[in-house]
Formats: C-alpha cells, sequence, structure tokens
C-alpha cells in the first residue's frame, strides 16, 4: 500500500483545504511531519484512516471530525489516493455532519457519504481518467477492507505506529499483551474452540451422570420386582460401583428368582388336578338335579295345557278364516279406490263446468275445438304484444333522448361562454407572470445591491471605528514625541555636565602610588574636586536608558498610526465617504424592496401552472363544445325517426285490440278461458276413465270373493283382521302348539323319566367342596404368575442393564477423552505444565516471530548490545504463561525484564517491537505491501548517538521500498531529514505545507 495525495477540508485542526503530496514528500524515503504541540500533526493520520476506514484511530475515536474554524457552508472532506494491490484508488469520504437549511435558517443533518474510484486507462471515450467504483457508504467499506486485509486496528499498529502504545506493550503484563495480540492476529478462533471442548466436556458429562443415574434406576426397578425375600442394593452394590457390579447382583437376583418360579409351577398342577376331579363331581350333581328340575317342570306345564284346549281350536278356525280372507283383501282395496276416483272426477267435472259460460253442457270433442280456437287467437296477439313492448320503449325512449338533448345543448351553452371569457384571463395571468419575472430579475439585482450595502456598512463602522482610533492615536503620538524629545534633551544634558565634571570623575578613581590613566604617574599632588550637582555614569546611563524607551514607545505609537491610517484607508476603500447611517437606510430599503420582488417572484410558479391549467381547459372545452353540437345533431334526428315509428306501432296495435284496454288485458283474458276450457275438457275425460275402472273393479271383486268361499264381497270384507290383530292371532296359536309339542317330547325323553325316579340330588354338599378346590388353586396360579411375572421382570431389565451398560462404555471413554482435551487446551490439566491456554500458545508462536523480527533492528539500534527474546516460563499467580518477553544483554550476557530499560533504550526497543510486529501481522493478513509508514512517537529520550543509529535502521527501510513518515517536533531531526511536512497552527485554524530547504 503506498499513499499518493492526501486532500483534507474542514477536518479536524484545518479550516480550509489543505493538500499533502505523499509522493514528493516520501521521494527520500524518509520525511518528517514538524509543527507546534497541537497544531495537527497526528491529525494527519487520522485522515488517513478516516479516508480508509470510516473512523479515526481509537485512542480518537471520540474526537468531533470537523473543524471548530470551518465556516458553517464548507462540508467536511477526505479525500485520499494511493495504491492498493496495484490498482490505483481515490477514495472520497465525508461524516455524519450538520449543514445550513436550502430554505430557510438553521441546519440539518447530512448523512455520511463515500465514494470510491480507480485511475483507468480507458473510461470508455478513448482517455484515461477515474472510474466510479462504489457510491455505497458500506459496500466501498467492504471493498476497501478486502483491498488492505487488515481490520482498523491491525492497520493502527502497523502503519500509524501510536505514540507511547509499544512502549507499553514492552512493559505490559501478559494479559494486556494478549488483548493487542489478540486483536491483531485474531485469535478468537483458538479461544471458540476452547469454549467449544468445555461446551462438549459439559456436554458429555451430563450424558455420562445421565447414564448413571438410569444405570441406577434400573437397579432399583430390578429390586423392587425381585420382592422382599431379593438381595438388598445397598449391600450388593456400593454407591459409586461400576457397571460390572450392577450385572452381578442382578444375575443374583434372576437365579433366586427362577428358583422360587420352579417351586410355584409344583404347587399350581397339584392345585390343577383336585380341582379338575372336584369340578367333574360338580358338573355331574348339576346335570342330574337340572334333569329332575325339567321333568318336574314338564308334568306341571301339560296339566295347565289340558285346560285351555277349547281356546286353542277357537283361535285355530278364527285363524283360518281370516286367512281365506286375506286373498281377497288387494281387490276390495282395488275397488275402494275405484270408487274414490271416479267420485273425485265427478265433483272436478262439475266445478270445471261451473266456471264456464256459454259452454257448461258442452261435450268433450265441443270443448276441444273450443280450445283451439283460443289458442290460435292467442297466437295472433303475441305480434301485437311485441308491437306494444316496443311502442312502451320508444315512448321511453323518446323522452330520455329529449332530456338528453337538453344537456347537450346546455353543455355547449356553458362551454360557448368560457371560451367567451378566456381571452381577458389569459391576458391577465400573462401580466402578471410577466410582472413575477421581472420580480425575479430584481431579486438577483437586489441580492447583490444587499450585498454590497452590507460589505460597505461593515466597512464604514470599521472606517468611523478606525477614525476615532486615529485621532486618539495621534494625541498619544504627539504626548509620545513631546516625551521622547524631553528625554533627549535630558540625556544630551547630563551628557555635557558629565564632560564637564569628568576630571573630578577621573580623581575620584585615583588611588594613592598607582599611576595615573591620563598622566602615568604615580603622584597625585592636587586631584580636581567635583563639583556641586556633579553627574555620574550611572546618571548618564539611567537618562540613555529613559531616553531610548520613550523612543520605543514612540516608535511604536508612530507603527500604530501608521497601520490604523492603512486600515482606514482600506475602510474608506470599501465603504467610501457616504456616512453609516446612510447606508443603514439604504441597506433596509433594498431589504424591503427584496421582501416585495421575493414575494412577486415566489408567485411565478404558481402563476406558470394557473396559465398551463387555463390553456389545458380552453382545448378541453372547445372539445366538449364540439363534442355537444354533434351530440345535439344526432340527437335531433333520432327522435324524428322514433316519432314516425309510433305512430305506425300506434296503428297496427288499434286493429287487433278490440274493447280491452290493452294487448297485454286482451291476451290475459283469452288466455283465462283457454285455460278454464281445457280444465273443463280434462275433467270430463278423467270423469269417463273412472267410470271404467269403477265397472272393471266391481266385477273383480265378487269373482274373487267367490273363488274364496264368500257368499259375497262384503262378508269377504267381514271376515278380514287388522292386520296387528291378525299377527298376535297368529303368533297366540303358534306359541300354543309348540308348547304342547316341547311339552310332549320332554315327558317322552328317557333321561328326563329315569332321573324323576332317583332321589334328590344334594348340590350344597358338592358345591362346597368345588369351591374349596377353586381358592387352593387360585393361591397356587397367583404364585406361579407372580413368580413368572417376577422372573420375565428381571429377565428384561437384566437385558437392559447390560444394554445400557454396552452403551454407556464408549460414552464414559469419550467423556475422558474430551475431558484431557479440555483441561489440556483450557491449561488446568497437569500435563500442561506451563498452564499455557491454546490461544496462548498461538499468540505466543506469534510473540516469538515478532521477537525475532525486532531483535534485527534492536541490535542495530542498540550497537549490538541488546536483543529480544520470548519467554515461555511459568507465570506467578492466575496471570497468562508464555507471553513474556526479556532482553538479552550482551554486555553483561544476563536475560532481564524490559522494564529495566531506561527511557532510550525503551524507546528504540519498543520501535524495533512495533516494525517487528508490523511485519508479522504483513505476512500474517497475506502479505500486503506496505509501502508508507507513520512512526507517533516521541524521540526526545535519545541522545545523539542512538538517535543516529534509529535513523539508520528507519533510512534502511527502503531496502522494502518504504516510505516512512516521523511524526515529531524534536529539534534534531529537522536537520537530519531533509523532507519536511510542515504543520502550522493559527487563530482561523492549522495549515500544511512543505518546507523549503532554508527553513529546517
Amino acid at each position: 500500500m503506498r499513499l499518493h495525495q492526501l486532500t483534507v477540508t474542514a477536518f479536524g485542526p484545518f479550516a480550509g483545504t489543505e493538500r499533502v503530496d505523499f509522493d514528493e514528500l516520501a521521494s527520500a524515503g524518509l520525511f518528517l511531519l514538524r509543527g507546534a504541540t497541537g497544531a495537527g500533526k497526528s491529525s494527519v493520520l487520522d485522515a488517513v484512516c478516516f479516508a480508509l476506514y470510516g473512523e479515526v484511530p481509537g485512542a480518537r475515536k471520540g474526537n468531533p471530525l470537523r473543524s471548530d474554524h470551518a465556516l458553517a457552508t464548507v462540508p467536511t472532506q477526505v479525500e485520499l489516493e494511493l495504491t492498493l494491490g496495484g490498482q490505483r484508488l481515490r477514495i472520497v469520504r465525508s461524516p455524519e455532519q450538520l449543514r445550513p437549511k436550502l430554505r430557510g435558517t438553521g441546519l440539518t443533518p447530512m448523512k455520511p457519504e463515500t465514494l470510491l474510484s480507480e485511475w483507468v486507462t480507458d473510461t470508455g471515450e478513448g482517455e484515461p481518467g477515474w472510474r466510479a467504483l462504489s457510491r455505497s457508504h458500506q459496500e466501498a467499506g467492504e471493498q476497501i477492507n478486502r483491498l488492505i486485509g487488515m481490520s482498523r486496528e491491525q492497520f493502527c499498529q502497523v502503519v500509524l505506529l501510536p505514540q507511547g502504545d509499544f512502549a507499553r506493550f514492552l512493559r505490559a503484563d501478559t494479559n494486556e499483551r494478549a488483548k493487542l495480540l489478540r486483536q491483531l492476529f485474531d485469535t478468537g478462533r483458538f479461544d471458540q474452540v476452547e469454549r467449544w471442548l468445555t461446551d462438549q466436556r459439559t456436554k458429555h458429562e451430563a450424558t455420562v451422570k445421565e447414564g448413571r443415574q438410569r444405570l441406577y434406576s434400573l437397579a432399583t426397578r430390578a429390586e423392587e420386582a425381585a420382592g422382599a425375600t431379593a438381595v438388598p442394593l445397598a449391600e450388593q452394590v456400593p454407591e459409586h460401583a461400576g457397571a460390572v457390579e450392577f450385572l452381578g447382583w442382578a444375575a443374583i437376583l434372576r437365579t433366586d428368582a427362577a428358583e422360587r418360579a420352579t417351586v410355584a409351577a409344583l404347587a399350581l398342577d397339584a392345585a390343577e388336578r383336585g380341582h379338575g376331579a372336584a369340578q367333574q363331581a360338580l358338573q355331574r350333581a348339576t346335570e342330574l338335579a337340572g334333569r329332575q328340575q325339567r321333568h318336574r317342570q314338564a308334568v306341571l306345564a301339560a296339566g295347565e295345557l289340558a285346560h285351555s284346549a277349547d281356546r286353542y281350536r277357537q283361535d285355530r278356525e278364527r285363524l283360518g278364516t281370516a286367512q281365506q280372507a286375506a286373498t281377497v283383501e288387494p281387490v276390495l282395496r282395488h275397488h275402494a279406490a275405484a270408487a274414490t276416483a271416479h267420485i273425485a272426477a265427478v265433483r272436478a267435472e262439475q266445478h270445471s263446468r261451473a266456471a264456464l259460460t256459454g259452454d257448461a253442457d258442452a261435450d268433450a270433442s265441443q270443448l276441444a275445438e273450443h280450445e283451439r280456437e283460443l289458442r290460435a287467437e292467442l297466437g295472433r296477439l303475441d305480434a301485437a304484444r311485441a308491437d306494444e313492448q316496443r311502442l312502451t320503449e320508444a315512448v321511453r325512449e323518446r323522452e330520455q333522448l329529449g332530456h338528453e338533448l337538453l344537456r347537450a345543448e346546455e353543455s355547449a351553452e356553458d362551454a360557448a361562454d368560457w371560451l367567451t371569457d378566456f381571452d381577458g384571463r389569459f391576458k391577465r395571468l400573462q401580466e402578471r407572470q410577466a410582472e413575477a419575472r421581472t420580480a425575479e430579475a430584481r431579486v438577483e439585482q437586489l441580492d447583490a445591491r444587499r450585498t454590497e450595502l452590507r460589505s460597505r456598512l461593515t466597512a464604514a463602522a470599521e472606517r468611523d471605528r478606525l477614525r476615532t482610533g486615529i485621532t486618539t492615536a495621534e494625541r498619544e503620538l504627539e504626548t509620545l514625541r513631546a516625551a521622547a524629545n524631553d528625554a533627549r534633551e535630558r540625556t544630551l544634558d547630563l551628557r555635557e555636565r558629565r564632560l564637564t565634571g569628568m576630571a573630578a570623575e577621573l580623581a575620584g578613581r585615583l588611588v594613592s602610588g598607582d599611576p595615573c590613566r591620563v598622566c602615568g604617574s604615580a603622584e597625585h599632588p592636587a586631584p580636581a574636586r567635583p563639583a556641586d550637582g556633579s553627574v555620574r555614569a550611572e546618571d548618564e546611563q539611567r537618562a540613555t536608558a529613559a531616553q531610548q524607551q520613550a523612543e520605543r514607545h514612540r516608535d511604536t505609537a508612530e507603527q500604530a498610526l501608521l497601520t490604523l491610517r492603512v486600515a482606514e484607508a482600506k475602510a474608506v476603500g470599501a465603504a467610501g465617504d457616504q456616512p453609516a447611517e446612510q447606508l443603514r437606510t439604504a441597506l433596509a430599503e433594498a431589504d424591503r424592496q427584496h421582501r416585495e420582488a421575493l414575494g412577486s417572484a415566489d408567485s411565478l410558479g404558481q402563476l406558470d401552472r394557473q396559465i398551463d391549467r387555463l390553456t389545458q381547459e380552453q382545448t378541453t372545452r372547445q372539445a366538449a363544445r364540439q363534442e355537444a353540437r354533434l351530440r345535439a345533431a344526432a340527437l335531433t334526428t333520432r327522435l324524428g325517426s322514433l316519432t314516425a315509428e309510433q305512430r305506425a306501432l300506434t296503428t297496427r296495435i288499434g286493429a287487433v285490440l278490440g274493447d280491452a284496454p290493452s294487448v297485454a288485458a286482451r291476451s290475459a283474458a283469452l288466455s283465462t278461458l283457454a285455460d278454464a276450457v281445457a280444465a273443463t275438457l280434462a275433467a270430463v275425460r278423467t270423469r269417463a276413465e273412472a267410470e271404467s275402472r269403477l265397472g272393471a273393479a266391481e266385477l273383480e271383486v265378487t269373482e274373487v270373493s267367490a273363488r274364496a268361499g264368500f257368499a259375497s264381497s262384503a262378508e269377504a270384507a267381514a271376515a278380514l283382521l287388522p292386520a296387528p290383530e291378525y299377527r298376535a292371532l297368529q303368533d297366540r296359536v303358534e306359541r300354543d302348539r309348540a308348547e304342547r309339542e316341547e311339552v310332549e317330547r320332554r315327558l317322552a325323553e328317557p333321561e328326563l323319566v329315569s332321573a324323576g325316579a332317583l332321589p334328590p340330588v344334594d348340590q350344597a354338599a358338592v358345591q362346597l367342596t368345588y369351591q374349596q378346590a377353586t381358592a387352593r388353586l387360585r393361591e397356587a396360579s397367583a404364585a406361579d404368575s407372580a413368580a413368572r411375572q417376577r422372573t420375565a421382570a428381571l429377565g428384561r431389565l437384566g437385558r437392559q442393564l447390560t444394554e445400557l451398560a454396552v452403551a454407556l462404555g464408549p460414552a464414559l471413554e469419550q467423556y475422558e477423552r474430551i475431558k484431557r482435551l479440555a483441561e489440556l487446551a483450557a491449561g488446568t490439566s497437569t500435563e500442561n505444565a506451563l498452564r499455557m491456554r491454546l490461544e496462548s500458545y498461538v499468540l505466543a508462536a506469534r510473540l516469538e516471530q515478532v521477537a525475532a523480527a525486532a531483535s534485527g533492528r534492536l541490535v542495530r539500534m542498540s550497537s549490538g548490545r541488546y536483543t529480544l527474546v520470548h519467554s515461555d516460563g511459568r507465570a506467578a499467580g492466575n496471570r497468562r504463561s508464555g507471553l513474556a518477553l526479556r532482553v538479552v544483554d550482551a554486555w553483561t550476557g544476563l536475560d532481564r525484564d524490559t522494564a529495566t530499560l531506561s527511557g532510550g533504550e525503551s524507546f528504540f526497543a519498543s520501535l524495533a517491537l512495533a516494525l517487528g510486529l508490523a511485519d508479522v501481522v504483513t505476512d500474517e493478513s497475506g502479505g500486503m505491501p506496505l509501502d508508507t509508514l507513520f512512526i507517533d512517537e516521541g524521540f526526545g529520550s535519545l541522545d545523539e548517538q542512538a538517535l543516529e543509529e534509529v535513523l539508520d535502521v528507519l533510512d534502511g527501510l527502503r531496502e522494502r521500498d518504504r516510505a516512512v513518515g516521523i511524526v515529531s517536533h524534536v529539534a534534531d531531526l529537522r536537520s537530519r531529514i531533509p523532507a519536511q511536512l510542515l504543520v502550522h497552527k493559527g487563530r482561523h485554524g492549522s495549515t500544511l505545507r512543505l518546507a523549503d530547504r532554508e527553513e529546517h
């Protein structure tokens, strides 16, 4: 990754737009970012990080991105050009910020934006240029992260080497060091493996615990199934016994149960034999008692049947007569139905003839002829009915067309009235539109006028203020000039007086025996005496100092007056000589005119829409008027046709109507009369058919009654029985017959006769013997069933215990294996001698690579004295093992803690560690070359020799084609690093520029 150009606008301390050309700055390999404290050196690095990741480094993440010095109308933006993976890219990012509203006053939030572009040789128009890759904030971030291959934390650690972080990393304990290494090398997956092993251990432990509980539950059930005589579980199986002890105890239970089952089976066999003999004896006694009982009942029944012999004979005779009459019953029912139908037909014929007026005595042929005539006349009325219906429709249609014609004429008149007033309305809107457009142009003119007046008013206020200041400054300057002249005159006076009294001053310095400074004589016979008010050198010096101070005050006042006059001239050039109050009045008038013009201009859009709507309405009204006129002409033609058709229909209908009010009434009357004739004809025919069927039925019933042995049909009808009485009589005769036959059969059976001759059976004694045998069998059977159930249950539970023990074996083995792995990965196993977790082991390997990469540079920086080594010694307490760093001192041959290094030694040790970590992280992230590095680290703790060695190491980074930027304000670096970027801070924000050689 190589940076080419960075442009920041309203970002951090930079109020305006500042550009950094990294290609020119990094051409020498090393370059320096210098400036006063708080000027914004680190903000340059923040801008690079923000362009790539949309965030600044973590230590400054909470700081606001927008410059407090920037104008509200200038949006915050960072643009970075760089090369990533062989692609030259341009990233333009804007954070979430507030901007002025387009309408009205106040601020409105602006969402963050990102534009990612790529430099291509052909944009599709045959020329090179930038081609947009993404405008999505999220999508652009994902593409940049994919190309860099490092997270923001990794980038800030290996590209923007942070100030002080690696000195803390060098002295940190193992836990703090692990946090940073975990962020840089993404070893979270190993921590996930540790947690997964712990979860698996917990899960398998639960499975094993559940298996043991199921094993004990089965054993408890086996103990319950074995009964009270079984060997207790607690006596044979210890509390923490294995599956083998449970299986042995279960085998003992099954053996004991099998023995008891054999004894119960033998007892059951003996009880079954005794019960069989008792059952046979009871069966024989019961059968004999039953035969004796049936014989006694047959004798009693024979006596009762002898008393009811006459009733039985009468019932048989009555049943025979009823059976003969039953053969005549269908014919009797047929004759009765024919008689009923004949009576109904006669009554229907009388009723139908009563409805007729002129044909009451007509026969069937006359009625049929009359009906045909009526139907023919109805057919002729169908055509007249259609004409009558069409006449009604024509009348209704004429009425409807009349209404439509009236509406069409009204619509045409409305459209014509509207179009008459169109030109006037259209002209008025055009005039208002022209006025609004004039007002719109005047708004722009007034905007410029208002801006000019505001500027002149501000300049006039400044002009008046400066003139007041100039007047005051002139008075002060006159005073200071007079004071300076007075001081000068006093100094000259004192100097002259001192020269006059110089002999006395020299005489005052003579010492007896010392040569005179003027003549060299050692004798001083008549030294001069000082006169009254003589001036000493101190007096002259004080006067000279007072004169110089007064002259400085005068010069300062003259310069301030000159500055005020220059500013006043500039203000006069901007404001002119017009008074501020006149300018203020002119501005108020311009504001008023602007408001009025703006109000008129705002109505321009509404007037345009009104003109468009009016034009559209004109087109619509013209089309409506034309359509209404065409519709009215068509309706007039149609009304004439309907009038002629109505007259023709009226003539045809009158020809067939007669005296009836309408064709429908005439047709209804004829239809009613035809239906009455048809009904009478049908009734005449039905009555004739009923007479014929009645005569045939009378002949048939006479013949059938004679064949059945009855003198007449009335006698046969009298012999009939209702169905319930017939069935009841038949059932009674059948029961009496069957009962007599059954009694005779039983009295003739040899077994009953022989049983009746024997003495009665003692059935109670035989029953008691049987009950006793049954009770013995029940007890034996229950004991045998219980023994067999116990044996089966113990066998089933034994099999379940065996299956569970077999199934639990692999689970126990797997649990032990998972438990061993989990303890080993967590560092709690005795096999883990260093108590090092799995993630710590991986981090230790990475730290060992970092120490090896850092040692090469540390040896050069320390003139071959120090080497960094990784230590995997056990840490005290609960701290991690395997993440310790030691420094080997070649002068003593001993290794010691990194905390014992001095300030300068700690700096270049931490710098070497940072560069080594950058190399390892770069290789870890896929080998993305990092062609530009920044070191935001203090160099002030280094002496001249150490600084020279550190710079040699940094200069050696160019071997990997790297450019290294150093962020520092150390003075010695200015002369050692020619390429420099100056960050200058001021009251209105910071600025950036490349330093000239004369500024080093």
